[in-house]
This record gives C-alpha cells, sequence and structure tokens, in this order.
C-alpha cells in the first residue's frame, strides 16, 4: 500500500494498491487504534467500501489472515506491550551505540563486554532507587499510594497514567444477570467518544475489559480502573498485580525446566560496589575538570594510587622478613600404620 495517488483506478496491473492519504490514515488507525477484534472488523470494511477497494484480492487475503497480524486479534496473548521485531529492534539499537561494522573480531567482543557492563550499571542505578527512594504519587488515593510501594518506579508511572485516565471514563450498566454485570465505559480521545465493555464476574470475582489491555500488557487499564472507582474498592486485589513489574522480582530463585537453580553469571555484591565506585568516580572527575589545576591534583592522585592499588594486589614480597607465601600449602591425612602386634 502507499499513499497520495490522484488517480481513480486504486489498483494497477501489477497488483499493488494505491490509497490516497485520507483512507491510508483510516487504515492506520483500523490497524493499531482499534481494541478488539470487532471494532477493528467495523473500520476495516468502512474505509475498504471508501477507498474502492472491496475487491481487491490482495487486501481481501490479508483480512481473511487478520488473526494472524492485526493487534486487536492478539491481545488475549501477553507481550508486555511489545510487538513481535521491537525487542529484535530495540536490541540492535543500544548494540549500536557500541559497535560499528569496522570492529574486527577482537574489538567486537570487547565492545560488546563493555555495552552490557554498561547495561547491568544502569539497571544497578535504576534498582537503587526503586528500592531507596519513594515515587511521588500525583493522585492521593489509597491504591495508588498501594502501587507506588510495589511496582518498580517506571511501571508505577504508567499505571498511575492509566488512574489519571480513568477519571474521565463514564460507566453505564448495559446488562445484569446472577453470574455477572456488563458496562459500556466511554470515554473522549481525539474528539472522539471511544466505548469498551466492562465485565464483572460474580462467582470469580474478576473483572475483565473487551480491550485485553491487562491480559497484553500486564497492568490494570483504566476502563477497569473506573469500575473499581464505580465499586469504591480503595486497594489493588493481588491477582491483578503481576510478580514481574514489583521491586520485589528479582527476589527468590529462578529454576531451570529441570528444577536446577539458575545462578546469575555476575556477583551482585560486585556489581553494587562497582555502580557506586563508577558514580563516585564520574562525579570526581567533573569536578576536576572545572580547573587546570584540578585536573594536574586528580591525574598525579590517580597515579599513585595505581601504585598502592597494586601493591595491595600483589601482596607482601615473598623475601620479606615475617612475609607469607603467596602460595597456598594444603594439609592432607597421614598416612595410615598398622600398629606392632596388631591382629590382620
Amino acid at each position: 500500500m502507499s499513499g497520495g495517488s490522484e488517480s481513480d483506478d486504486s489498483v494497477t496491473a501489477n497488483g499493488r494498491v494505491y490509497i490516497p492519504e485520507e483512507y491510508w490514515r483510516e487504515f492506520q488507525k483500523a490497524i493499531w487504534d482499534t481494541s478488539n477484534k470487532y471494532e477493528f472488523d467495523a473500520k476495516w470494511n468502512i474505509v475498504i467500501t471508501k477507498a474502492g477497494l472491496t475487491d481487491h484480492p490482495w487486501l481481501s487475503s490479508m483480512f481473511d489472515l487478520r488473526e494472524s497480524w492485526v493487534p486487536a486479534y492478539a491481545r488475549h496473548f501477553f507481550a508486555a506491550r511489545m510487538s513481535s521485531s521491537q525487542r529484535a529492534e530495540y536490541s540492535h539499537g543500544f548494540f549500536k551505540q557500541y559497535i560499528s561494522r569496522r570492529n574486527s573480531l577482537m574489538d567486537f567482543v570487547i565492545r560488546f563486554e563493555r555495552a552490557l557492563s554498561h547495561q547491568r550499571q544502569k539497571e544497578l542505578v535504576v534498582d537503587h532507587i526503586n528500592a531507596f527512594e519513594a515515587a511521588q504519587c500525583i493522585l492521593p488515593m489509597p491504591m495508588n499510594k498501594q502501587m507506588a510501594t510495589l511496582y518498580t518506579r517506571t511501571m508505577f508511572q504508567k499505571f498511575e497514567q492509566e488512574l489519571i485516565q480513568s477519571t474521565i471514563c463514564f460507566l453505564e450498566l448495559k446488562t445484569e444477570n446472577a453470574s455477572k454485570v456488563v458496562f459500556n465505559v466511554s470515554e473522549r480521545k481525539n474528539w472522539e467518544t471511544r466505548v469498551a465493555e466492562a465485565v464483572y464476574v460474580k462467582d470469580s470475582d474478576h473483572a475483565s475489559c473487551s480491550c485485553k489491555r491487562f491480559e497484553f500488557v500486564g497492568i490494570i487499564y483504566k476502563h477497569i480502573l473506573a469500575l473499581f472507582r464505580r465499586d469504591q474498592i480503595e486497594y489493588m486485589p493481588d491477582k491483578y498485580i503481576l510478580k514481574r513489574w514489583k521491586k520485589t522480582a528479582k527476589f527468590g530463585l529462578v529454576s531451570d525446566a529441570n528444577g536446577n537453580e539458575i545462578k546469575d553469571s555476575a556477583d551482585p555484591g560486585l556489581l553494587i560496589k562497582r555502580s557506586t565506585m563508577s558514580r563516585l568516580a564520574s562525579d570526581v572527575v567533573e569536578d576536576a575538570l572545572m580547573c587546570e589545576e584540578g585536573c594536574e591534583l586528580l591525574s598525579e592522585t590517580l597515579k599513585s594510587l595505581q601504585v598502592k592499588l597494586k601493591l595491595l594486589k600483589d601482596g607482601p614480597s615473598n623475601n620479606e622478613v615475617g612475609g607469607s607465601s603467596s602460595q597456598t600449602q594444603y594439609m592432607k591425612d597421614p598416612k595410615r600404620v598398622r600398629c606392632n602386634g596388631g591382629s590382620k
């Protein structure tokens, strides 16, 4: 597909599809801005009819395969808000900061290890912030304060935005019976009123929404939060809080398929020390760069410190009086000897 064609004939001999700009935008909205499959089907049929492409074979075949590529049809699968290619694209973008095609194999290995080290250091800084710095709550609500203590800083900010947006959602009772209650949840977005369907099942005490954002992203969406506010639920039930978004997600043991514990290759204590000293060293360098005397002082101090650290690493010499040998001596059990006159 491509946009901007002035021709009335939207289909060329080679099968390419030309769609005017206004229809192209509607195609994008139908694909990316629909919250459920019924909404996608309706918007797709509308824009196809407007563009005069109802009989186009390629578009018809793509519509038949919509369950394989349309986001609205995959919302019931957990994906942490990522598409299939986003993870690879993020990895490529991250390593491009350190690696180029001109690197030799040795340069590649060194730069790759440096990139991972920097990534671990950033993660330690974020873990420190999550552990020791309290998040600021915009809304003074019990549920917001609860999630500020449980979620990491990044996930709490996303949750709080959903909580804020839930205040402009309006609920209208649609149907109710002995087993469930169904509400229409309406909101204004980009001068357009959008309606979702929130369902509360009484027997299982479970709330869900037609947009499937909780199943797809992993945090409660504004439609369910509006339902909680209506029912005066002040605290988030535990079953809606995924462990992967909590500050304590790294606590506990991780096992493989055989039940064996998987240990991190890096020593956490060593990484924390490295992160702390790296931040201190960075601050010292920034202060030294303010004047030439500071640079000279820092340079001389680092050279002297480097010599002392080398001596500390090597340990005392074997020739020093009172010095201990650097080689470790292992004591073995004595050889067993038969006593005189003893029986066999």
